[in-house]
């Protein structure tokens, strides 16, 4: 429990400002849901000259009022993404590849507790950093969507949620991973920012041409349906799993391979 409090306090600053930016911005996105909702056929006019192939890269596969693709376009398309991101890379190189890179990691490893139990302890801090930013961004945009009379449906949104958080620990388990392989953050930053930025762009090729259609499941986007999941109540199991499994998997083989990685190569 020593080193898991340690690690909390060690990302308390970055999840508090991460979470009161994803909050604030929240609230003022669901204060302004009534304008949207008022300006309908303004906004539908405006979105008519684009082409739905390039809407539906961003998200805004129907009206800015409807709950789903209000929330998919200003939070779940670019915002979450960004934010998990960052919390996902600056927590999950910070226990070996930046202690490393700093001589703090001899410190922990000289005691009696294990290398697997220490690196667990970062994991355990990393799942809560992420369930934390999660809440804040779907929550609090309920919550501000609820008091100006917003019809947001709570399970819903709470869905939307859970696999905001299961997209944000898919790559903090990469991130963890990679950072034990390569033991360095600019490296492992570069790897999985990378590929991140790879799928998008795919993502993007793959909603605007339908020839490469067929490449979209490749990309993490693809499997973060919440528009769908908020505007038709959609629960989507196989993406969870698919989520889960990757974040499992990395953190699993993290933990086997920092068991016994030569901290001097």
């Amino acid at each position: 429990m020593t080193a898991f409090r340690l690690e909390l306090r060690r990302n308390r600053s970055l999840t508090i400002a991460l979470a009161i930016s994803l909050a604030a911005y929240g609230a003022i996105m669901g204060l302004m849901y009534p304008i949207l909702k008022s300006n309908d056929d303004l906004m539908r006019r405006y979105m008519d000259t684009f082409p739905k192939e390039f809407l539906a890269a961003f998200g805004m596969t129907g009206l800015l009022s409807d709950p789903g693709v209000f929330f998919t376009t200003y939070i779940a398309s670019w915002l979450w993404p960004i934010i998990a991101a960052a919390a996902g890379l600056l927590a999950g190189t910070r226990t070996v590849a930046l202690d490393l890179d700093r001589g703090f990691l001899d410190l922990p490893l000289a005691t009696r507790l294990s290398r697997v139990r220490y690196l667990a302890s970062s994991i355990a801090a990393q799942v809560l950093v992420m369930a934390t930013l999660a809440a804040a961004a779907v929550l609090v945009l309920w919550a501000a969507g609820r008091l100006v009379g917003a019809e947001f449906d709570l399970w819903r949104f709470c869905i939307a949620g859970v696999i905001s958080f299961a997209f944000g620990c898919a790559i903090a388990g990469p991130a963890t991973l990679f950072s034990v392989l390569t033991l360095s953050r600019g490296l492992t930053s570069a790897i999985v920012g990378g590929v991140l930025v790879a799928m998008y762009a795919l993502f993007v090729v793959t909603q605007v041409a339908k020839d490469w259609a067929w490449l979209g499941p490749v990309t993490a986007w693809n499997h973060f349906p919440t528009t769908k999941i908020i505007d038709e109540g959609y629960l989507p199991a196989g993406d969870l799993l698919l989520f889960t499994l990757i974040a499992a998997g990395s953190w699993l083989a993290a933990l086997l391979v920092f068991r016994r990685r030569d901290l001097a190569a």
